[in-house]
């Protein structure tokens, strides 16, 4: 198994992954489609013997200011100013193997590389011990919950030091990992 760029020929399969994983936070595909063309750079796909079983789908936007979910971007905002991983989904098959961790690593890379401090997200479904792992922190924002209700009420935003992550990516690589 291996994490790839994504493509649009993999939106059917992404799609179907999302309605497995996503039960309680569907997007319509014109949502996935946006976001592969606004930056397709950080859309990725995990693939096994030709068959996607997750994605991670991250794009340049405004810190605390997460977009509601199944929305339209229209945009990368001129004055982004974090990383923001849209969503990170793998299937059953596919989960404790340590593929959510390589993509976190991967995503920290391309954001360091492209001028990012940090990374955000939402976490949702009871994930935020997960993205703890991942180097990720709770963030609280004064007024930020009326626009967490699209992700449910278990909604945290969360953050990722990208110097640390750098630190944490580079002694990997020195040990071989």
């Amino acid at each position: 198994m291996s994490w790839r760029p994504m493509t649009s020929e993999d939106l059917d399969d992404v799609l179907a992954v999302a309605d497995e994983v996503h039960v309680d936070h569907p997007e319509d595909r014109e949502i996935f489609e946006e976001r592969l063309r606004l930056h397709p750079g950080g859309c990725h796909v995990l693939v096994e013997d030709g068959r996607v079983l997750g994605y991670a789908i991250t794009h340049p936007w405004r810190f605390a200011e997460p977009p509601p979910l199944n929305t339209r971007l229209r945009a990368i905002p001129a004055d982004a100013n974090t990383y923001y991983v849209h969503d990170v989904a793998l299937l059953p098959a596919a989960r404790g193997r340590g593929h959510a961790a390589r993509i976190g690593d991967l995503l920290a890379a391309g954001a360091t590389a492209n001028g990012f401090a940090t990374m955000s997200l939402v976490a949702v479904n009871g994930s935020q011990s997960f993205w703890e792992r991942l180097g990720f922190r709770t963030k609280a924002v004064p007024g930020l919950a009326t626009k967490l209700l699209s992700y449910g009420s278990d909604a945290v935003l969360m953050a990722r030091d990208l110097a640390e992550a750098g630190d944490r990516i580079a002694r990997a690589r020195r040990s071989g990992s």
